[in-house]
């Protein structure tokens, strides 16, 4: 339509009336266009560029932050004056803390990185020298950050005016070392998650070696490991392990917010071998003392280990009648040779102290433990000592004290192991050997009370398995 026409004949029809309203409504427009200009004014300055702030808002939240080289940290960039950065006011939002002087920090999400140090992430992100050794003269749970490792995750809040603020750290899947600063203060504490504990059981029936019935079990090497741990006293695994013996494992599984996160320990078990039922209950007194008993609250535990070396086989039996393979003349046979490949580790069948470390005459390779004043063990044929292990060392039942190999005279790898009573050799697969502690008597009835359904609980798995095998 055409505007300039109609003014013009309103103009032109009535001369007087226009010029009239003309000079009436000029002020009025002027006032109004005043009014939008201050308007407009106020409002820019409260708020520049709204258009192009809105347009990194939105950018900001949908692309993720890119990370650096080496270790993956994740910090909030630095704003100018006319932007607004919205992953820092997320962070201030969610987590606000304020540095010596009052000020807000930013969080930092670092990825360990292989080569990683705690020192190098702290110089990245401008943290000061003294601050790192300050944290770490705290000992106690700050100790954990001397030992991180490639892949666990660090949280950093920093500020360039005062350096640390906070730091977290999973230490593992249930453990977070929680730091907060002060000055030259540090709080430290450690928040210890609950996992939901599950019981799984399952049963099996060997028909070549329990590793192999194991697995079709259901069982993992480790908790394999412990079942054999735990029937380690009473059952030779070298050498008494027969086609046909039966074992039941009640266990537990941990899941944390539905996420399994391992398996965890054995809580009882049934191992029969050669016809032979053996039980095991695991029970934890009010002491906090945690163990394995039999369901007369014997202690599973022996003095000795029947065995030094983790599944093996007999190569030579305890004989006073033996022929020696290289000598050629008989010659008594005071232990027995356990035959494995070279660099088997070797156990120490219990607690003592070596008395000897080093050669002897045809033994090779040897180490002598005295346990107590009854007992002693000899270990012979060693490739090589463990590290860091002398004579006087003091050793634990089930440490590693060496490993196999064919020195002194010997045809092949193998270790040579004794058992003396009083200094007189006895045969090691038929010496009886102490038992350690029972169960303290204050506690037998509520570990009956337990035993008796853990065991209702093998009992059933194993008669459902013995019923499916027929």
């Amino acid at each position: 339509m055409n505007y300039q026409s109609i003014i013009n004949r309103d103009v032109k029809s009535h001369p007087v009336e226009a010029g009239v309203r003309t000079r009436l409504l000029r002020p009025t427009y002027i006032l109004l266009a005043c009014t939008a200009l201050v308007l407009t004014a106020m409002l820019w300055g409260m708020n520049p560029e709204p258009a192009e702030a809105t347009r990194h808002v939105s950018l900001s939240l949908d692309v993720p932050v890119p990370a650096a080289s080496p270790a993956e940290v994740v910090t909030p960039g630095t704003p100018d004056n006319n932007h607004i950065d919205p992953i820092k006011d997320l962070n201030k939002l969610a987590s606000p803390a304020a540095g010596a002087n009052g000020s807000e920090g930013d969080w930092h999400k670092v990825t360990v990185k292989s080569g990683d140090s705690l020192a190098g992430i702290f110089s990245r992100l401008g943290i000061p020298p003294r601050q790192l050794h300050d944290l770490l003269e705290q000992g106690g749970a700050a100790g954990n950050l001397k030992r991180i490792y490639p892949g666990q995750t660090l949280r950093l809040m920093t500020s360039d005016d005062t350096g640390l603020i906070k730091l977290s750290y999973q230490i593992d899947k249930l453990s977070i070392l929680e730091i907060s600063r002060d000055g030259k203060d540090y709080d430290i504490s450690t928040t210890h998650l609950t996992p939901e504990h599950r019981k799984i059981s399952t049963s099996g029936v060997i028909d070549s070696s329990l590793f192999v019935a194991a697995h079709k079990a259901g069982l993992s090497d480790n908790l394999t490991m412990k079942l054999a741990g735990i029937f380690a006293w009473d059952v030779d695994f070298a050498l008494d392990i027969r086609k046909g013996d039966q074992f039941t494992v009640l266990y537990e599984e941990q899941y944390l917010d539905g996420e399994n996160i391992g398996r965890g320990d054995i809580l009882a078990a049934e191992f029969v071998n050669h016809g032979k039922r053996y039980r095991a209950i695991r029970y934890t007194d009010a002491g906090g003392k945690t163990d394995y008993y039999s369901l007369d609250g014997k202690s599973m535990r022996k003095t000795f280990l029947r065995t030094p070396v983790e599944f093996s086989r007999i190569s030579s039996r305890f004989s006073l009648g033996r022929k020696h393979p290289i000598l050629n003349r008989i010659r008594a046979h005071k232990g027995v040779d356990y035959a494995a490949s070279h660099g088997t580790p070797i156990k120490a069948t219990g607690n003592g102290k070596i008395v000897h470390r080093g050669k002897k005459g045809g033994y090779g390779n040897t180490i002598v433990i005295q346990h107590g004043s009854t007992y002693s063990t000899l270990y012979a044929h060693m490739s090589k000592y463990r590290k860091g292990l002398k004579t006087g060392s003091k050793v634990k039942q089930g440490q590693t004290i060496g490993y196999i190999g064919s020195s002194g005279l010997a045809t092949g790898p193998h270790l040579h192991y004794e058992f003396r009573v009083n200094g007189a050799h006895r045969d090691p697969l038929k010496v009886k050997l102490p038992g350690a502690d029972p169960l303290n008597k204050e506690y037998m009835d509520d570990f009956h009370a337990k035993a008796e359904s853990l065991m209702a609980q093998i009992e059933l798995i194993r008669d459902i398995q013995l019923a499916s095998n027929n």
